[in-house]
């Protein structure tokens, strides 16, 4: 399922957002193709988000379900040597602060590096579990409103100031069989 291209980063974030809602619809609710609700879902959201009459929901929810969830690697749900990554690396610029961590292990960690999750991701061919995408692009957003781009068109902005590559933000998604709401250790 995809949304329409983009012209603002404001678009492509809430397209991304509106794909995530969609696809966290379709895995709660078990179907391994996404449906008519889930294009609704996705294009109300979409809508609302850009006209701003909607908002994503605060990291706060997505906190408390860190706290919640099994301490694992949210890449690849490894219990061993964890370590605490930066979804948006400080070393690109981004912050230090609790909504941009989360557990890894050090394999995960090491193969990262100094990348976002979302270019580590694409270069892996992997697409991420969709709460901890849904938790990247309450960052991404918040960055975004932070640095004043919202409104930038797509084509005329290159984003070198950003701490990670809105070209990485998914708006293609793959159908729900194919997707994980989150990695969980096998026991």
């Amino acid at each position: 399922m995809s949304r329409q291209d983009p012209g603002t980063v404001r678009e492509l974030i809430a397209a991304s957002y509106a794909m995530v809602a969609a696809a966290h619809r379709a895995l709660v609710d078990g179907r391994s193709r996404y449906g008519r609700l889930d294009h609704m879902i996705a294009a109300r959201l979409y809508k609302g988000l850009v006209t701003g009459t909607m908002s994503m929901r605060s990291l706060y929810d997505d906190e408390r379900l860190k706290m919640t969830m099994p301490q694992a690697c949210c890449y690849c749900a490894s219990t061993d040597s964890l370590v605490l990554d930066h979804l948006i690396p400080r070393v690109k610029g981004g912050p230090d602060q609790a909504d941009n961590l989360v557990w890894a292990c050090k394999k995960c960690n090491g193969s990262k590096s100094g990348h976002d999750m979302m270019t580590w991701m694409r270069k892996r061919g992997a697409f991420p579990p969709i709460l901890l995408l849904r938790r990247y692009l309450k960052i991404v957003s918040r960055d975004c409103e932070e640095a004043g781009c919202m409104d930038r068109e797509l084509a005329n902005f290159d984003g070198a100031a950003l701490p990670f590559d809105l070209g990485c933000l998914p708006t293609d998604f793959p159908q729900p069989g194919e997707l994980v709401l989150w990695v969980y250790p096998q026991d």
